[in-house]
């Protein structure tokens, strides 16, 4: 259970009242480890900055308040999850390589194997030259084809 309310008013923005009865108005959710532990530790900071609030595990948060957390958080953070690798110019880099995102097709230019980085066994966070994170979140979940790019990358 949660020692703050946390609700959207009509003008749309999160408005967060805590224990002792402060109401701050167009709070920020934060995310400590937005990639690690995505539904854990986050922080509620005021329009000037300053941490109100600690979560350390969103799971203890009514689901309408994680709804609004979740809603919140997405409307800010953009990382395109790869779903295919169509192809790539080169098997050495730089390269570039067309993929297909659940955000649509884009190419990406790889200046080096480290753009590639390991987040886990099967996760991987791809940077391109532009400095735009892509999320692979399963390899195992891609087709053979992406799978047989990937691995000469590896």
């Amino acid at each position: 259970m949660s020692d703050f309310l946390l609700e959207r008013n009509q003008a749309g923005r999160l408005v967060l009242t805590l224990s002792d009865g402060q109401i701050h108005v167009g709070v920020t959710p934060v995310r400590a480890f937005p990639l690690h532990a995505p539904d854990q530790f986050l922080a509620f900071v005021s329009v000037e900055g300053k941490e109100l609030a600690w979560v350390d595990d969103l799971s203890g948060l009514s689901e309408a308040t994680r709804d609004l957390i979740a809603q919140e958080v997405a409307s800010r953070e953009v990382m395109p999850t790869i779903q295919r690798i169509v192809s790539v110019s080169t098997l050495s880099t730089p390269s570039i390589w067309e993929v297909i995102t659940d955000r649509g097709a884009t190419k990406l230019i790889l200046k080096g194997e480290e753009d590639i980085r390991r987040l886990s066994t099967w996760t991987l966070m791809i940077t391109d030259s532009h400095g735009l994170r892509f999320m692979l979140p399963d390899m195992q979940a891609l087709d053979k084809q992406s799978r047989r790019i990937l691995d000469r990358f590896l």
